[in-house]
């Protein structure tokens, strides 16, 4: 006889990285693939903007994350890890949405590398142009 955890789910994107978060009703650590947030994101800036969101909501330690992130870089992926936080605080609390709708921490950011052209260098650099 096994008991289902109860979980709040979120999925967090940012540039190319996915985040699945899992919040626990329970205090407990944040863990990334496995391992602790300090492991997985070692710089200090990283672990800052992963935690906005409970600082925000005041909400720091009342949960257990678990989350799989994958692609992207380090920098995406902290981005991606803190959208999907912040969705499934949306999802446990629905009106933890005023002060999370105001630090822009649901909105997916749309910002990603351009493409690039044929003729180019890269996305808009384009060879010297020489007069003579």
């Amino acid at each position: 006889m096994t008991m289902q955890q109860q979980y709040y789910y979120g999925t967090g994107r940012r540039k190319s990285a996915v985040a699945r978060v899992r919040l626990y009703m329970e205090s407990g650590p944040i863990v990334v693939n496995g391992k602790p947030i300090e492991e997985a994101f070692p710089w200090d800036n990283w672990q800052r903007e992963i935690m906005e969101p409970f600082r925000i909501t005041q909400s720091g330690g009342q949960f257990r994350v678990v989350a799989k992130v994958s692609g992207g870089g380090v920098t995406g992926q902290a981005g991606a890890l803190r959208h999907g936080i912040s969705r499934a605080l949306l999802e446990a609390d629905p009106a933890l949405r005023a002060p999370l709708k105001r630090a822009g921490m649901l909105t997916r950011d749309p910002r990603v590398k351009e493409r690039r052209k044929y003729g180019l260098k890269k996305a808009r650099k384009a060879q010297q142009y020489t007069k003579r």
